[in-house]
């Protein structure tokens, strides 16, 4: 039957863990399309019915466990603030030492011996939370709002407090995992993000404002575990199958439409490689992928697809469409020129399988920040990636 609906997605295409806890499915009804009905029996209809029932009852299940988790957590952190605050007061007044921290972790094991979480080394995390976070009126309240584990990671890891501000950000935005977390510090994303500026075409800016700070310059696909040479094929049935990891890379809002997207032009036929749809810039984003380095001719092709989206395709209450060109490499200078003119909503990034070499990711980063002006502020980076730029030291 797919024929007769362009939109239809195979199942295995489809998963329902493809668009993370949001049932948003793309209307793909086909107008003058008539598929066969076949009525149910009354018994099964009851089923079906009182399987939607039972449904709404679990949601309401999970809806309370997750605001009692939430409520929980909360009151943890704020616990752990408190204990940091005292003891950080307490060693600066010159009223204790070092050594006094363990003898408070034995003191609490040994009245409390079922409460966990006070060892010598917590109760110094403790400490640290509350010194690292008292004087940052920004970052303090994100940091009420993840689990103690993501803190931990966040201010282990974090070497200034943009970086700290950014992954506080990022993880309540998108409600990574601990492990999910830990990976966009493997991919440096933060030290990506504020190397290297999205590039998009003008247009971008004018139909979708803010946009440049939804999509990145760069995406990490390490987990595809691709060989240095692949074919196309090799990278979109790798996306395919692990659909959850690169919808994870690329952001909440973001979900999946279809894969080989049939578009019709007249009496000839087309297929978009992956076609998505973003729940906060309200619009479909085709993505087009090459194995091999950009070339400008590639945004003739991606324009056709975008008008072809925006007059057969696109609802009226939608914006227009945006392109994607994901390319195994790019020169900037090259990209540049090209989007310069282009007439459509497109952008250049590229995929890297393999993770980063941070060393070197940090080192191009201490020099950015030394090239910055001391007298001026440190270059900021919002919630969805976009940072300012610095004035340059004369």
């Amino acid at each position: 039957m797919r024929h007769l609906n362009p939109f239809w997605i195979p199942k295995e295409e489809a998963d329902a863990e493809v668009c993370p806890d949001w049932s948003f499915r793309y209307d793909g009804s086909t107008k003058g399309t008539t598929l066969p009905s076949r009525s149910k029996p009354a018994a099964l209809r009851r089923t079906v019915n009182n399987e939607d029932a039972f449904a709404e009852v679990l949601r309401l299940i999970t809806s309370a466990r997750e605001q009692t988790f939430q409520a929980v957590n909360t009151a943890l952190i704020d616990l752990y603030w408190k204990v940091g605050e005292y003891i950080s007061g307490k060693i600066a007044a010159a009223e204790w030492g070092d050594g006094v921290v363990p003898r408070l972790a034995e003191y609490i094991a040994r009245t409390q011996p079922g409460m966990r979480g006070f060892t010598t080394s917590n109760l110094f995390r403790m400490k640290k939370f509350y010194e690292t976070y008292k004087d940052e009126p920004i970052s303090a309240p994100l940091a009420h709002q993840l689990p103690w584990s993501h803190n931990l990671i966040i201010l282990g890891q974090s070497k200034r407090p943009e970086q700290r501000e950014f992954y506080l950000r990022m993880a309540v935005k998108e409600h990574w995992t601990k492990r999910e977390l830990e990976r966009q510090f493997d991919t440096a994303l933060f030290e990506r993000v504020v190397l290297s500026p999205t590039k998009v075409a003008p247009l971008v800016h004018q139909t979708h404002p803010g946009a440049d700070t939804i999509f990145r310059d760069s995406y990490a696909v390490e987990f595809l575990g691709l060989p240095q040479k692949h074919s196309e094929r090799d990278l979109h049935r790798g996306l395919l199958n692990r659909m959850r990891e690169f919808l994870l890379e690329l952001g909440r809002d973001f979900c999946f439409v279809g894969s080989e997207f049939p578009v019709q032009v007249g009496t000839s036929d087309f297929a978009l490689d992956l076609l998505f749809f973003h729940r906060g810039l309200n619009c479909l984003v085709a993505f087009e992928l090459k194995v091999t380095r950009f070339e400008p001719e590639y945004l003739g092709k991606m324009n056709f697809y975008l008008e072809a989206l925006d007059r057969d395709v696109r609802k009226e209450h939608e914006r227009p469409s945006i392109g994607v060109l994901l390319c195994a490499s790019k020169n900037d200078q090259v990209v540049e020129y090209a989007l310069s003119r282009t007439l459509s909503p497109a952008l250049v990034a590229e995929y890297n399988t393999q993770l980063p070499d941070k060393k070197l990711l940090q080192a191009a980063l201490h020099e950015f920040y030394e090239q910055d002006d001391p007298e001026e502020p440190a270059p900021s980076v919002s919630t969805k990636g976009k940072r300012s730029i610095p004035r340059k030291a004369k």
